[in-house]
Parts: C-alpha cells; sequence; structure tokens
C-alpha cells in the first residue's frame, strides 16, 4: 500500500521459480528485465506498434507487482517471479534483440494505469492462441498492428478506452512501502493518512473496525483503537503500534479488497501528499494541491480551536477560502484568502513544526510557537509537564515524588 505515485525502481529482484518455492533470485536493472521478459515473450519480427504494446504491458504489470507490495506483504524478498503462471517469463542470461531493446529504452519510464486511478494498470495478458484470457493477446496485437493500428489503439482495443499512459515517471532506488519507523499515539504524516485510508475501507468488509474520522494523517486515539481492532482480528499483538507486520498485513488486506493487482479493480485514488510550492492558490482552484493546502490546515485546526476543521476534496471553495482568511488573520499575514508562497511556507512550516513536537517532544509546548497552535486546554495541560524522555536527575522509584510534590505510587 505504498503512498507515494508509482515510480520506475532502478532495479528489481526476480524469483526464477514459483514463489512458494525454493529458487534463486536474480536483481537486474528495470530496463534489462523488461528487455528479457518481451525478448522471451514476443518475436522480434513483429510490428514496431505490436511490440511497443506489449512493452508498456510488461513494465504495467511489473509495475503493478512493485507498487502493491504484491509479494514483499506476502513475506517473500522479491518483487516478482520468472513463470508465466504467476507473473511473466523471465530466462536468465537470454539474449536481447536489438530492435527490442532500442523501445524499451525509449519506453521504460512509461506505463498505463486507468484515468483517475493512480496504481500501473495490472495488464494481463496471453499469447491468444493456447490460451485465452481478458487482457491483451500477443498474436491479436500482431494482427491489429498490421491493420494499421498504432499501439494506444491496440491497448485500447484489450484494456478499454479509458486508460491512458503516464511517461517520463521517475527513477529511484527501489524501497519498501514501510516507513521505517512505527507508527502510533501521537505521529503525524502520510503514513498515518495512508493508515486511515486502508483501515477505512478494509472496515466496510470488516464492521467491527471503528471507522475514523476526520482522515487527517494525525495519529489519534481513534486511529488507535481502529489498529486494535484490526490487530485482534488478524492475530497480531493488540498494541495499536503499526509496525512492519501490521503495515504489511494492511497492505495485504486492502490490495485484495480493492483488487488493486488485478485487470478490473476498485482503483486507488489518494495521491502522495507534495508539499513544494505550487504557485497561487485562489478560490476556483481544484487539484491535488488543493488538497495539500486543506489537509495542512486540517492538521492545524486539530490544534487551534480559532481554525475550522475542512473537507479534503481539492475544490478551493467557500469553505476553503473561509479557513485561508483565518490561518491568515491569525498568523499574522493579509486575510486576502489567496495562498501564495507566503502563505504557503508559513503553513507548511506550522505544520511541520506541529508533526516534529508531538513526535519528539509530544509533551512540552508552553512557551514555544507552536503552543499558538493548540487549544487552551491543552496548552494548560501540557504546559507545565517535563520534557518527554529527559532524565529528571535523580533516580525514580516507589514513594518517590515529581516536582509538585505529588506522590508516585
Amino acid at each position: 500500500m505504498p503512498i507515494v505515485l508509482p515510480y520506475i525502481p532502478r532495479t528489481i529482484t526476480v524469483h526464477l521459480g514459483p514463489p512458494d518455492q525454493w529458487a534463486e533470485n536474480v536483481t537486474v536493472s528495470f530496463p534489462e528485465y523488461v528487455k528479457n521478459v518481451t525478448s522471451s515473450e514476443i518475436y522480434p519480427t513483429w510490428e514496431p506498434s505490436a511490440i511497443r504494446a506489449n512493452v508498456l504491458a510488461i513494465i504495467s504489470f511489473a509495475l503493478n507487482r512493485v507498487y502493491t507490495d504484491h509479494y514483499p506483504s506476502r513475506g517473500y524478498d522479491f518483487q516478482i517471479t520468472s513463470t508465466t503462471a504467476y507473473d511473466q517469463k523471465f530466462i536468465r542470461d537470454r539474449n536481447i534483440f536489438e530492435n527490442i531493446s532500442e523501445i524499451v529504452d525509449d519506453t521504460f519510464n512509461s506505463y498505463i494505469r486507468r484515468i483517475g486511478f493512480v496504481e500501473p494498470l495490472a495488464a494481463k495478458f496471453c499469447n491468444g492462441t493456447t490460451t485465452t484470457c481478458r487482457g491483451l493477446s500477443q498474436w491479436g496485437s500482431q494482427n491489429l498492428a498490421q491493420q494499421g493500428l498504432n499501439s494506444i489503439e491496440i491497448l485500447r482495443h484489450y484494456y478499454g478506452n479509458d486508460i491512458e499512459i503516464v511517461v517520463n515517471a521517475p527513477v529511484q532506488e527501489l524501497g519498501e512501502s514501510y516507513p521505517g519507523t512505527p507508527q502510533r499515539l501521537g505521529m503525524v504524516g502520510e503514513p498515518v493518512f495512508v493508515i486511515q485510508v486502508s483501515l477505512n475501507r478494509i472496515a466496510q468488509n470488516y464492521p467491527a473496525i471503528p471507522k475514523i474520522w476526520p482522515v487527517n494523517g494525525i495519529y489519534d486515539e481513534k486511529t488507535e483503537q481502529a489498529v486494535q481492532e484490526f490487530q485482534k482480528i488478524f492475530n497480531l499483538a493488540p498494541d495499536g503500534v503499526v509496525g512492519p507486520a501490521t503495515w504489511y498485513r494492511l497492505a495485504y488486506l486492502y490490495v485484495g479488497i480493492t483488487r488493486l493487482s488485478e485487470l478490473i479493480s476498485e482503483g486507488q485514488r489518494y495521491r502522495q501528499i507534495g508539499f513544494r510550492y505550487p504557485g497561487v492558490l485562489r478560490e476556483g482552484s481544484s487539484g491535488t494541491s488543493v488538497r495539500t493546502l486543506q489537509y495542512m490546515l486540517g492538521v492545524l485546526a486539530e490544534f487551534n480551536r480559532a481554525l475550522d476543521t475542512l473537507p479534503i476534496d481539492g475544490e478551493f471553495g467557500s469553505k476553503t477560502l473561509r479557513a485561508v482568511r483565518a490561518y491568515q488573520s491569525y498568523a499574522g499575514l493579509p486575510p486576502d484568502g489567496v495562498v501564495g508562497e507566503q502563505t504557503w511556507n508559513r503553513l507548511y512550516r506550522d505544520y511541520i513544526g506541529i508533526g516534529n513536537y508531538l513526535q519528539n517532544d509530544r509533551v512540552r509546548f508552553f512557551g514555544d510557537p507552536v503552543a499558538e497552535a493548540m487549544g487552551r486546554a491543552d496548552r494548560e495541560r501540557y504546559g507545565t509537564s517535563a520534557r518527554l524522555g529527559q532524565f529528571p536527575g535523580f533516580t525514580m522509584g516507589l514513594g518517590s515524588t515529581d516536582q509538585k510534590g505529588e506522590k508516585l505510587v
């Protein structure tokens, strides 16, 4: 259940056999993998448009496996297998055809997705002669190419008119979807946002899991309770902390329920929250940047009663306008309701400030600028507390008292 937009991994690890049987794993560059599979699946004498259509299907299927943590979420240490019973044909050290290599070099950072969805299409295919399927027919693609269809027309013939090609996708090192740090009460950020979205969708199939609202990226008590119930249902330690075991179990269930690894899926619609200044936003603006703006305003509203919560719908309407003006007034900026670079950067700074303090300090807010982003009751509650994790200077034991003279029991 990755939280970033799909990327092209520099390398991919292939298991040279069925997933549940021992076999060697080999790690190759992603373009090398695509060239190998294409040279193993189709013929270099085919029409260029047929070859290109098959290359895009091969790329998209492999990226879907990476994006959905298809095998890591099941406990395997590879991204894909070499067998067509599960994935795509990969033959170690095979010869690569020159024209296929050239097409892959020109195409490897492109993939297919359905319009409005995030995940690369699980572009299944078959040879179309000895086996047939609901996806692309390899020999059928050659026949269509000979009739004059281009690669996009061929792909739409098999996958539908609601697909599009993403080009120039970013290339980066293959990473785990798990954020690297257990997510727990008080944390703020995109991993928490993904946990909340995933739990809410899984709760539709498992109603015992309480719904989380608002979905705001703040690991609050409602999120902790939902995590604990999820852990109880799926025989995990119900500690309310999302470590690797809970994270990958969430990913496995979410992908399975939404069928993200299937050709016909429910579709993944939420995207990475990108915090770089996107340009001026004002009433009437829409899109991902507005969703990010609403998300940050919503986080601050959780700690400042002067700010209103608002839906994260990507539409800069009257509610967002009021929320922006309220924030600008609080921050000492001209309350014009227009989000320019100054407003965006100040908002982002306050958002990050809350996240850092909740994760690293979590107790002492009094006298700090972040305290002003909290309600009065919270400031009074935390203002005179000792710093979390700071050694008090003396050994604590039964009968000790704190600085207020209250006895520890």
